[in-house]
């Protein structure tokens, strides 16, 4: 079962808890210390797999790095130990959802974003339970970024939006003022492409979204749902006591994240050429802890 089946009282306690600390972060005590979560992409982190080993590109795909502007995440846990079931950890955040279009999916006009280097979410340390935590676990939900191709041979360079999350619920949304109306649930995969004015939408392969697990034999995670894992070097420790804010920055692997079948084998994206987008997963996680 996918973690939307938490509970009903679990999502709804959690989305109002989320709510108000998402809210320009005007509920928080200024004189109380916060956990504060930030992201970043870096290019040269390890390109992993979904067993979060390291990874080539295979034969007759081609790969790059794009630039991420911003990013969403729907729910991200905390867990004490290798073995801690999915759920069963510090369930920090849980996004926006909704059942607009039947099925359960993420509400992404509702949703929470953050570009590189910037703080997602800020939560007052008093709502973390006090603890040793070893792993993160991260569902995704959006990532809109810049990517290079090649068009009646030209290089150019043009924003990609890829869905990522179990099921998007979209009304619309904008690239570089270029409007989708969608007005409908998305499934996992789903993109939308602008670049000089023309615009284009597709849909990846089911199942071809890597979502890096280092502990898929211990806590496995189910199929669809991008929960990327990812352990703290030397853990995160909350005792209660503290006076000043923990700072979380979530650093995603988007070294060749965007992956592609080729049909002309010159490591260049060609859409008019019939290459397909096969892969828009974020390639690994690496949380890093300060203050």
């Amino acid at each position: 079962m996918k973690y939307v089946k938490l509970s009903v009282l679990l999502i709804c306690g959690l989305m109002m808890a989320c709510s108000e600390d998402n809210d320009d972060n005007l509920q928080l005590d200024p004189s109380e210390p916060n956990l504060v979560i930030k992201l970043k992409f870096d290019p040269n982190q390890t390109r992993l797999n979904n067993l979060g080993q390291p990874a080539t590109i295979p034969l007759g795909n081609a790969a790059q790095s794009p630039t991420i502007n911003r990013m969403s995440a729907n729910y991200i846990e905390l867990a004490p130990t290798a073995t801690t079931p999915l759920e069963t950890g510090e369930i920090i955040y849980v996004g926006a959802e909704t059942t607009s279009d039947g099925a359960q999916a993420i509400n992404f006009q509702n949703a929470v974003f953050a570009g590189d280097d910037e703080t997602f979410i800020t939560i007052p340390l008093s709502e973390v339970t006090s603890g040793n935590y070893e792993w993160v676990r991260v569902s995704l939900a959006y990532q809109e970024g810049d990517i290079n191709l090649l068009a009646n041979g030209q290089d150019i360079t043009g924003t990609l939006a890829s869905f990522v999350g179990y099921n998007s619920y979209i009304t619309s949304f904008e690239l570089n003022g270029s409007a989708f109306d969608i007005n409908e649930n998305r499934p996992q995969g789903f993109w939308a492409f602008e670049a000089l004015g023309f615009t284009t939408q597709g849909q990846a392969p089911e199942g071809s979204t890597t979502v890096p697990n280092p502990l898929f034999d211990s806590s496995p995670i189910p199929p669809g749902s991008c929960v990327v894992t990812g352990e703290f070097e030397d853990g995160l420790s909350i005792t209660g006591n503290e006076t000043q804010d923990i700072i979380v920055t979530l650093s995603f692997s988007i070294n060749n994240s965007f992956e592609w079948t080729e049909v002309n084998a010159d490591g260049k994206y060609e859409p008019d050429a019939g290459e397909q987008v096969v892969d828009m997963g974020l390639r690994g996680l690496i949380p890093m802890v300060s203050n």
